[in-house]
Order: structure tokens, then sequence, then C-alpha cells
């Protein structure tokens, strides 16, 4: 932390390693050791470190299973956050999207909590490595949500999406199109795949598709800047806005590859962010801290 500049990090389970698909009893039992161990660690270096809860999500169990870690991290442990992962059937058991009804219950827990949800998603057993699950789900929770009425009903929840929105930003005309073509249509009118996406529709009634544009409906969400790429951080900056982007990174972990022209690892992002020459200081300093503590309402110096 001292040699890339970092004042303070937040620290959560590894979430590839979360072991949703399985006994519930497992899954409380691991994410209460991981929590805890963050809060040993909080402990020896209290300046330094804050703690962003794994939950026990199971596969096929209600969200609520959730409720209790999460209610101790916050209100016993001083956690400021929580990880979320939108896929606990890690590609092989079905997981509604992140805009079914499904989730009503945390979106409203984490709304009167005052605690952002961090989506990040765990481990796979499909043909994807977890990189590309990471990617893959990241995408699908933005325009699932995207295009269905959750910011109506939880206008106040704040939504981090971990690697820079997946695909999305780079995506970005696609989803202009999109919304163009689908707008003002209910949604109805779509294709639903699974009985929980219909069931989520026929909860909705006879709403509408947002008739706002999709890069206004992108800009309620939060992101990370972990995307190991001066291109690509220029781009979601363009696209979503430097006010919506927290810093994020992965050094040590999957960044730490070294570019070999330069010798540097991938994902020492600072002096990369640094070197974007058209970002004001007031924007980098939201980028490196103020913006942080504007989604982490929880986080004290």
């Amino acid at each position: 932390m001292d040699e890339v500049g970092t004042d303070i990090q937040f620290l959560s389970p590894r979430p590839f390693m979360m072991i949703h698909r399985g006994r519930l009893s497992d899954a409380q039992l691991w994410a209460r050791s991981n929590n805890e161990q963050i809060a040993r660690t909080i402990k020896f270096h209290p300046t330094r470190f804050r703690g962003v809860a794994g939950l026990p999500q199971c596969s096929g169990k209600p969200i609520e299973v959730v409720f209790d870690e999460i209610d101790y991290c916050v209100n016993e442990l001083g956690f400021v956050g929580v990880l979320l992962n939108p896929d606990p059937g890690e590609g092989l058991d079905q997981t509604p999207t992140l805009a079914d009804p499904y989730w009503y219950p945390l979106y409203e827990k984490a709304v009167k909590m005052k605690i952002p949800l961090h989506i990040h998603s765990g481990g796979c057993c499909g043909r994807e490595t977890y990189d590309e699950h990471f990617v893959t789900e990241e995408s699908l929770a933005i325009t699932s949500i995207a295009r269905s009425d959750v910011f109506d009903r939880f206008p106040e929840l704040n939504l981090m999406v971990s690697h820079g929105g997946g695909s999305i930003p780079y995506q970005i005309g696609r989803w202009r199109s999109n919304r163009e073509m689908h707008k003002g249509k209910s949604e109805s009118g779509f294709e639903f795949r699974g009985a929980s996406e219909a069931k989520s529709a026929a909860v909705a009634g006879k709403s509408t598709l947002r008739t706002e544009t999709f890069d206004a409906t992108l800009k309620r969400f939060w992101f990370d800047t972990c995307i190991h790429n001066k291109k690509s951080l220029e781009l979601l900056f363009d696209v979503v806005g430097p006010d919506r982007c927290v810093f994020g990174t992965e050094r040590p972990g999957s960044g730490s590859g070294k570019d070999p022209v330069t010798g540097k690892a991938y994902d020492d992002l600072k002096p990369t962010i640094e070197s974007i020459d058209w970002l004001t200081k007031d924007q980098l300093n939201g980028i490196f801290e103020k913006n942080a503590q504007r989604l982490f309402p929880l986080f004290k110096l």
C-alpha cells in the first residue's frame, strides 16, 4: 500500500472462493470466518483498513438468508459495505437477474442501512474461467437493471460494478441503440427466458421502459477503475463520468502481470490515471478519495 500510495484499503473476501453453490450452513460458516478474519486485520491496522462483508448467499435460497450476516458485520464489526454475487448458481443453477423481485428485500435493506452493494460475481462451474465469468455477470447486472424499474423503486440504491462495468462502456453504442429501439415499450415486449424473469414482468405490469437515454441510466451506477489499461480507463471516464468512478486496483492480484514494454505492473493504476491529461485536479481527487466517501457513507477517516 505504501509503495503505490494507498492510504486506506477496503478489504473483502476473495469472491471466487465464497462457495455459494452448496449447503447454506457451509456458506454461513465460511462467510463468517472470512469476515471475522478481516475484522481482526482491521484491528491490527485500524488507520489503514476497512471491511466490506462477504455474504452467505446460497443458490436456491431466498436472499433474506444473508440478512443476519449483514447486521453482524455492519452493526458489530463496523463494516462499510457488502459484496454481492449476482450469480450464486455459478453458471449452472438458474439465478434470477438483479432486476428480479428476488433481490428487492436486499435492496430495501441496503438503502435503509446506507450501505452500497459491490457487484462482483464468485466462482463458476461452466465453460468460463472466473475472470470471464466476472465480466459476463457485471455486464448482465447493468443491462438487466437498466431495462427494469429497480432505480424507480429504490432511487437511493448504490450499486458499484467491478472492473469498470464489464463490457458495457466498450459496447455503449449497442445499448444506446437498444434503448432507442425499445423506448416506451412495455417489459412484456421482451422475451423472458426464465420463469423468474417472467414473474418480474408480471409484477411490473404495464410499467414502461425508461424514457431517459441509456447514458443517463448508466450514470446511476458506480464503477471501479480496475481495468488495467489506460485507453479503457479514458473510455470509462468519458462514458460514465469521473464522478461515478472510485479507485480500485488488484495489485497484488490478477493485475500483477508486468507489461513487457514498460516493465511495470499492469494494475499499478494510480500513475496511469494521473497520466490522463484531460482529467482535472478535482476529478482526480474525486476518483482517488472523494467519490468513495460519497459512495460509502458509513466510512469515517
